[in-house]
C-alpha cells in the first residue's frame, strides 16, 4: 500500500483547506484512515481518523468541530477537510492506513504518507 498526500499550502487564518490522501491497491474500504499532523519542533500528534467497518470517525480534541474526515471508497481517496484553520495548526500532515484494525496509537498503523505542508499565517 501506498499513500499519496496532497493539497497542503499557505493560507489566512480562518481559511479552509482540504487534503486529499489516494492510497494504492485493492480493498481500500477495509482500510482504516488515519491523519497525524507534526508541527516544527514537536511530536507527531493524532488528528483524527475513519473506521474501516462504519465510516465512524473520531477526532483529537484540538480540531474536534473544525476538521473533519470522509473517504471515497470509488477513488481510493480519504479526505482532511480543514476549516477555520489557526496559526496553531501549522504542521506537516499526514496519512497512514491499517487493513480491519482500529488503532489506538500511532504505532498501529502500517502504512504512511510523505507528509504535505500546511501552513497558517496570522
Amino acid at each position: 500500500v501506498q499513500l499519496q498526500a496532497s493539497g497542503g499550502g499557505l493560507v489566512q487564518a480562518g481559511d479552509s483547506l482540504r487534503l486529499s490522501c489516494a492510497a494504492s491497491g485493492r480493498r481500500f474500504s477495509s482500510y482504516t484512515m488515519g491523519w497525524f499532523r507534526q508541527a516544527p519542533g514537536k511530536e507527531r500528534e493524532f488528528v483524527g481518523r475513519i473506521s474501516w467497518n462504519d465510516d465512524s470517525t473520531y477526532y483529537a480534541d484540538s480540531v474536534k468541530g473544525r476538521f473533519t474526515i470522509s473517504r471515497d471508497n470509488a477513488k481510493n481517496t480519504v479526505y482532511l477537510e480543514m476549516n477555520s484553520l489557526k496559526p496553531e495548526d501549522t504542521a506537516v500532515y499526514y496519512c497512514a492506513s491499517v487493513y480491519k484494525t482500529i488503532p489506538g496509537t500511532e504505532g498501529g498503523y502500517a502504512y504512511w504518507g510523505q507528509g504535505t505542508l500546511v501552513t497558517v499565517s496570522s
